[in-house]
């Protein structure tokens, strides 16, 4: 009877080993807001300033997501990341590349992107959020300019550019990348940009954004300072901030990780968006589904990442797979939700019980789906035993 008292005692200490030494990513994935339904959302970057057949498109999303509508009856909600800017290429090639002027959302030109985008937000299918006040830092794009001629001619374009063809690294804001490894901006740079692109979009929706999602995602605290200092509430990510470009342009110096619900240093909440749907990529509808399907068994909300270019490049066919894939997640989870971001991050943090699960059998079974994603967790519980245990805890839950 010693004997086996002291295999189970060893047995114990080894598994609160295990445990131990997990503990932080265990108790970030306990506390992590359980939600009680599904919940899915497209995002949809690159919008606003930018080619003019974007109002067609625009349009056209407006109709798909009017006609996809869940159990209580509200459409399918996109997210629309909005750009403030592009270059006004006569004038920039007018300064031989010396100076930099912007065409502006509120431009005339704009006015039929405008109106579809109002007409979306109107109808409760289109919600805006900050991008930026363009998709590229001013200065490091005319530096850039100087070395490269594809650069040089991009700026100079006659009609309003499309920003998804410059290189990766120049479409990164907050980085100077006119040269690799990339360096960091001067927090007052920082600063006095955040103000000036918070009012370009008061000036164009009639109020402050509450969201912001940072082109290329990265960012960095002094830009989540910034950001609260004019009213950004919630910041969508992926999961990690990367805040530098490394020598090969690759996004890095990644300095945080973060799930749904957790605060910045600024106070704003974190929401992640981490399903990747882009039909010209070849993703088939049934991605969404899956994504969908797997976040709604993790107690978390579908954020689903596409593309402006989807809608331009390929309109029909990728119009096509995104009502497919609505409906395929319709068909996945019936009782799917569809609300915006600001919506369900006020939810979390009011921990409003509609949304969020207080049952400690249902976020046991919740929390147990988690660990799979923790890195080397499951080996050692294998390794260890512990997941016999882990097992039971999810099934009796």
């Amino acid at each position: 009877m010693t004997v086996l008292a002291l295999l189970l005692a060893m047995v114990l200490l080894l598994w609160a080993g295990v445990l131990l030494a997990f503990a932080g990513p265990l108790v970030a994935r306990w506390r992590e807001p359980v939600l009680r339904h599904p919940v899915l959302i497209i995002e949809s970057d690159d919008w606003g300033a930018g080619p003019l057949p974007q109002a067609d498109a625009l349009a056209r999303l407006a109709a798909l997501l009017q006609r996809i509508r869940d159990r209580n009856g509200r459409p399918a909600v996109m997210t629309l990341g909005v750009v403030l800017e592009v270059p006004d290429g006569a004038r920039i090639a007018a300064s031989r590349f010396t100076e930099y002027h912007a065409l502006t959302l509120a431009d005339e030109r704009f006015e039929t992107v405008r109106a579809a985008m109002q007409a979306g937000i109107a109808a409760g299918v289109f919600a805006p959020q900050l991008h930026g006040q363009c998709h590229y830092w001013p200065a490091t794009l005319l530096a850039a300019a100087q070395k490269d001629i594809a650069v040089r001619d991009w700026l100079a374009a006659p009609e309003p550019a499309a920003t998804e063809t410059l290189p990766s690294a120049l479409q990164s804001r907050w980085v100077d990348a006119s040269d690799l490894p990339s360096r960091t901006l001067p927090d007052a740079s920082i600063e006095q940009a955040v103000v000036a692109e918070t009012a370009a979009y008061r000036a164009v929706f009639g109020r402050l954004p509450q969201v912001a999602v940072a082109t290329t995602f990265i960012w960095s605290d002094a830009v989540e300072t910034a950001w609260a200092q004019s009213g950004i509430d919630v910041v969508i990510t992926p999961g990690r901030r990367a805040t530098c470009r490394d020598a090969a342009g690759q996004p890095g110096c990644v300095d945080a990780s973060m799930l749904s619900g957790e605060r910045s240093r600024a106070g704003q909440t974190y929401l992640v968006r981490d399903v990747y749907f882009e039909p010209t990529l070849g993703h088939a509808p049934q991605r969404l589904a899956d994504g969908l399907k797997m976040r709604a068994r993790q107690g978390r909300a579908c954020l689903a990442e596409t593309h402006r270019f989807n809608f331009l490049q390929a309109a029909d066919a990728s119009l096509a797979t995104l009502e497919a894939g609505l409906n395929a997640a319709l068909a996945t989870c019936p009782n799917v939700r569809f609300i915006t971001p600001l919506e369900l991050a006020r939810a979390i943090e009011k921990r409003d019980p509609a949304w969020i699960e207080n049952r400690l059998r249902h976020r046991l079974t919740v929390w147990c789906v988690r660990l799979d994603e923790v890195p080397r967790f499951r080996r050692m519980a294998r390794l260890s035993g512990l997941v016999l245990p882990l097992a039971w805890l999810g099934r009796a839950a």
